[in-house]
């Protein structure tokens, strides 16, 4: 009699494969299909629950691949079905990577199967050396779905901005270069650009423009009759587009212009819910000076279960913030690229909140002055990537304790 069963599910945007095998590789019944919805997945569960009831088993390893969304409802549903209330349940999510790598050990010897994929679920998850799906994981996925929305709309923000400066330069040739504002997608020179042409720019007087550039700084500007006598010269300076290219650039830069005040929109009313979710989540990222609630909300989320990594240094490695190394002989290359084979989402937030510490933190300031510093290249980039890796520990000690922050956390 089987003492457990290992059951693959291979999930697809339409219905899911199950391939159910024994601890000693035996597939204990033909593979099925379901439609990948309530109904389907009801009787999954189902024909799970018959064969643990025909093999005696109480044990249910329960193994699936990340794919994407079309796993997560699935996964749910496995974890809160009734049915399964009185088995011993492990639900396992399992890296598409690790499924396609132990396939390829199989060789010619795979059955012949129609749920070959959910065969080789079963069979990885039968090898074991995973971690099952835990509750702690489970509680921080709902975050996880905001805080990688908001990478998104960054993404896409970029995006806008680069076409907005290409279409800006077609419109106000040197804008960019002569620009006396500090950002060029600030408040009041956004405005400008909307209201105002090269021409009219160049007609209009010094007195008006600055008193429009007060108008729409909010007043922050202590002299703005400097900036609109920038703006003047700049002008004066810029190509001119005929007629025809020019109507047309007017239109694109206001329609991308709108798109970039949107996306700030977006993002700003996102930053809001991500901070009131996170309240909901007991941490202590946010009592280390310079992290914020969305950068915490971030790393948090991709993290989930911090018992699923071992070390800080594993951690690192599944944020992808670990280096390639070039050695032949007596040359060991200073020069070495990061991996960046890990996860994007908890990289972006670990650089996020190092960009912040370096400000707003003595000690975090003090150690991207000191790598900034050893080296003539790529110097900003690097240290920032190597303060984001400082702050790895940090996470992992934070997370792991549960404690406050009381200062620096050795390695």
């Amino acid at each position: 009699m089987a003492q457990v069963i290992f059951a693959g599910i291979d999930v697809s945007a339409s219905k899911l494969d199950l391939v159910c095998i024994d601890e000693n590789g035996n597939q204990l019944s033909p593979a099925r299909s379901f439609s990948n919805n309530a109904e389907g997945a009801n009787a999954l569960v189902d024909t799970l629950v018959s064969l643990a009831t025909k093999s005696n088993v109480s044990q249910l390893n329960l193994g699936l691949e990340a794919t994407s969304i079309f796993s997560i409802p699935l996964r749910d549903f496995l974890l809160d079905a009734p049915q399964l209330k009185p088995y011993s349940v492990q639900v396992y999510e399992i890296n598409p990577s690790l499924v396609s790598g132990f396939k390829k050990a199989f060789g010619s010897r795979l059955p012949k199967t129609d749920a070959l994929d959910a065969y080789i679920i079963a069979e990885r998850l039968r090898f074991g050396h995973l971690t099952p799906y835990s509750h702690e994981v489970s509680v921080t996925a709902p975050l996880r779905q905001l805080t990688r929305l908001r990478l998104h709309l960054v993404e896409l923000l970029v995006d806008e901005k680069n076409r907005a400066l290409n279409l800006l330069f077609l419109k106000f040739s040197n804008y960019k270069q002569d620009n006396p504002f500090t950002n060029v997608f600030g408040r009041a020179s956004i405005e400008v650009l909307k209201e105002f042409t090269p021409d009219e720019i160049a007609q209009i007087s010094i007195e008006e423009l600055a008193e429009f550039i007060q108008s729409h700084g909010k007043n922050r500007f202590t002299n703005p009759e400097e900036i609109a006598t920038a703006l003047k010269q700049a002008a004066n300076r810029a190509y001119r587009l005929n007629s025809k290219m020019e109507q047309a650039c007017e239109i694109a830069l206001s329609l991308t212009l709108q798109n970039i005040e949107h996306l700030k929109r977006q993002i700003k009313s996102l930053d809001k819910v991500i901070s009131r979710e996170l309240k909901a989540i007991p941490q202590t990222l946010t009592t280390v000076k310079g992290l914020g609630d969305v950068s915490a909300a971030g790393i948090i989320a991709e993290i989930g279960d911090i018992k699923r990594f071992k070390n800080e240094a594993s951690l690192a490695q599944y944020a992808g913030l670990t280096w390639t190394r070039y050695q032949s002989g007596d040359f060991d290359a200073e020069e070495r690229r990061l991996t960046k084979s890990g996860n994007k989402y908890l990289r972006y937030y670990l650089v996020m909140a190092a960009n912040s510490l370096r400000v707003h933190n003595e000690e975090y300031k003090a150690y991207y002055q000191t790598k900034y510093q050893e080296v003539q290249k790529h110097q900003h980039k690097r240290a920032l990537v190597l303060t984001a890796r400082k702050l790895v520990r940090l996470v992992f000690a934070l997370l792991c304790k549960g404690q406050i922050y009381k200062g620096a956390v050795k390695s």
